[in-house]
């Protein structure tokens, strides 16, 4: 079979690979969808992202794609039918740890202290039509939602969702989402489903419209106004609730929390880069909860797919652009000018 392997320096190359076979304790799915997600940007663009995001070098080419959403086909000596049912519709959760320690066992295998892999940066992953995991890594699709939807799930809307989760989001606020890519817009629909009041903030008017369609009731582009101002002037001088940066742009992290109001809340989701606070101004004086959130467990990701199925949410609207894997070259150039909404890999 054929995978998607990142080259750095904007390259990316189809690769010839051995169809994969199962570990005692693995399974193979057939990939039906994989989704493009703003990290795996890092690797198409920076041959050396694992070492600058702090990972080892992994040996050897490997199948880039942590979106994975397929059908188990064959599965290990070592694991019960019951887990992984022939046929069964499933997402991955694409991190995997020792298995063993507290965070592993709580679905936060990411944080495990003894290191982890990463499916589609460390070791192979979903750009291929089929895909080897460990077998506690997979999660289930609940049948009323597509295979794309639940490649989605399995990153930039189950990151979305963890973020609305840690920020309490109700349906009394109003919160600023900064950055509308795949993560942000996946903010915006899921707080319009929650009632939320929600200004969008980006640079793109695509991408400004898409999220209006979305239910952004408010859009600014900030490139033609200071962000922070217009925030307060929609808010009776006071500023939002709430606010996430999906950016990973310290000027946008700056002006989330500042467009934030006392006693407000601010989440970073953007990974990568810095930002330089005044933190009596900008966080002490304002009572200010600052707060990280970076990706999900592998409970919270069966929980999005199910908050998403029992709502009868269209995810399927977050995608712009499907391809076949021969168009991969395209469709990354496509996504590194940040015009589009998400685009998808259907098989």
């Amino acid at each position: 079979m054929k995978g998607v392997v990142f080259q750095g320096n904007r390259n990316l190359e189809l690769v010839d690979f051995p169809d994969p076979t199962p570990d005692p304790n693995e399974v193979v799915i057939e990939i039906k969808a994989s989704g493009m997600c703003g990290s795996d940007l890092h690797f198409y663009r920076n041959a050396n992202a694992l070492a600058a995001f702090g990972y080892s070098d992994a040996s050897g080419p490997i199948i880039g794609g942590h979106e994975p959403c397929g059908v188990i086909v064959a599965r290990g000596k070592d694991v019960p039918e019951k887990i992984a049912p022939i046929g069964g519709r499933v997402m991955n959760y694409h991190y995997l740890g020792c298995g063993h320690c507290h965070d592993c066992r709580s679905g936060w295998q990411q944080l495990c202290a003894d290191g982890f892999n990463i499916y589609g940066a460390t070791t192979h992953g979903a750009h291929a039509p089929y895909m080897a995991m460990a077998a506690d890594t997979i999660v289930a699709l609940p049948d009323q939602l597509s295979f794309s939807e639940g490649a989605a799930i399995s990153c930039c809307t189950g990151t979305a969702f963890q973020a609305l989760r840690r920020i309490n989001l109700t349906g009394r606020d109003t919160i600023a989402v900064f950055g509308l890519g795949p993560v942000g817009a996946s903010v915006v629909m899921l707080a319009a489903s929650m009632g939320a009041r929600i200004i969008a903030v980006d640079i793109s008017e695509q991408r400004l419209k898409f999220c209006s369609d979305f239910g952004a009731q408010e859009t600014i582009n900030s490139l033609d106004c200071d962000p922070v101002e217009l925030i307060k002037d929609l808010t009776g001088g006071k500023g939002a609730d709430l606010a996430v940066d999906c950016t990973g742009v310290s000027e946008a992290r700056l002006q989330a929390v500042r467009a934030t109001r006392t006693w407000g809340t601010v989440c970073f989701l953007g990974e990568g880069n810095t930002v330089t606070l005044d933190v009596s101004k900008d966080i002490n004086r304002k009572q200010l909860t600052l707060m990280g959130s970076w990706t999900f467990s592998s409970f919270g990701q069966q929980d999005c797919a199910r908050y998403i199925a029992d709502r009868e949410i269209d995810l399927d609207r977050i995608f712009t652009a499907r391809y076949s894997l021969e168009e991969a070259k395209a469709a990354y150039q496509k996504f590194d000018i940040g015009s589009e909404g998400k685009g998808v890999f259907e098989f």
